[in-house]
């Protein structure tokens, strides 16, 4: 017969307490863990660097307005005069008070060439997205590639053909030409924007619209249209800003009769003299409509930008 050992005896005293490193190293553990977990300290941390952040960016263009209103003198002082008297000078001269020379024909041009150019983008670049998002093409991948392989090359590689092309037909100084030229430029990232807003818009409320006889143009108008509108409404603000600020093309391409306000802008520039109040004061008039622009379709921006990003 086999002999049974006994079990050992289960003590009865208390049961041994955690250490003092091992307890402190719990209670660290926990305080890590809620503030880890607390949202409140996080999205304060969030703001804060968010202001800080806003006021990197804000600091020189209010630096910007200010000089404007400073006279010559003033703003070319190292370090720079802040507490001055204020003057308009510098906006008299930008209006030609003093010179004679009008702004306005340049700032024309500018609404001209940006507004127009962001127009034709928008109807060329409406249906190609539709054709490419919610009735896919063959190797549509190859096509968007396409399209952003065309911003991959500089402008300034493409500037002399451009030139030479535009002397040959008698273009140059032309502001359709120029509308041309802004046309082509963004219509690669216009596509590639109405692209990612039009995929967003239910497939079912289009079946349900050729269910009730609705054709292709009635779709594109009635339907995808207002659903995608704040896509739309963003991409024809980057269109128009881009337009706004092109100088190269502007610079090489037009002359007086086309000239844009980013070329009338340079031309306060000069290797003497005192210029910097007059700049300051013409990039503030320049920016105006531009800032106006986008407090104007601002919710309409936020839309369109956050479309899609939440499932």
């Amino acid at each position: 017969m086999s002999t049974l050992t006994p079990a050992a005896p289960q003590s009865s005293g208390p049961a041994r307490s955690k250490s003092p490193t091992a307890l402190n190293t719990g209670r660290t553990l926990r305080r890590r863990g809620k503030a880890r977990m607390d949202p409140t300290r996080n999205n304060t941390a969030a703001g804060i660097a968010a202001w800080l952040l806003a006021l990197l960016f804000a600091v020189p263009v209010l630096w910007m307005i200010l000089t404007s209103f400073h006279s010559e003198t003033d703003a070319a002082t190292n370090p720079p005069s802040i507490a001055v008297n204020l003057t308009l000078d510098a906006y008299r001269e930008f209006f030609g008070e003093t010179s004679g020379v009008s702004p306005w024909p340049s700032l024309i041009n500018s609404a001209t060439a940006s507004i127009l150019s962001t127009v034709l983008v928008l109807l060329l670049a409406f249906p190609a997205a539709y054709a490419l998002s919610i009735r896919p093409v063959k190797k549509w991948t190859d096509v968007m590639f396409f399209f952003l392989s065309t911003k991959m090359m500089p402008v300034v590689a493409a500037i002399l053909p451009l030139y030479l092309f535009a002397r040959t037909v008698g273009a140059l100084d032309n502001i359709w030409f120029l509308i041309l030229m802004y046309t082509s430029m963004n219509l690669p990232i216009a596509v590639w924007m109405m692209r990612s807003f039009l995929a967003e818009v239910p497939e079912e409320m289009l079946e349900a619209a050729q269910i009730d006889g609705a054709n292709l143009l009635l779709i594109l108008r009635k339907i995808i249209a207002p659903v995608a509108m704040p896509g739309i409404a963003a991409t024809a603000l980057i269109c128009f800003i881009f337009s706004w600020n092109e100088l190269l093309l502007a610079r090489v391409l037009t002359g007086v009769v086309a000239g844009t306000a980013p070329v009338f802008l340079t031309g306060f520039v000069s290797g003497q003299g005192l210029f910097l109040a007059q700049v300051c004061a013409a990039a503030v008039v320049i920016s105006l409509p531009v800032l106006f622009a986008g407090f104007a379709a601002q919710d309409k921006l936020v839309q369109g930008l956050s479309l899609g990003a939440v499932k």
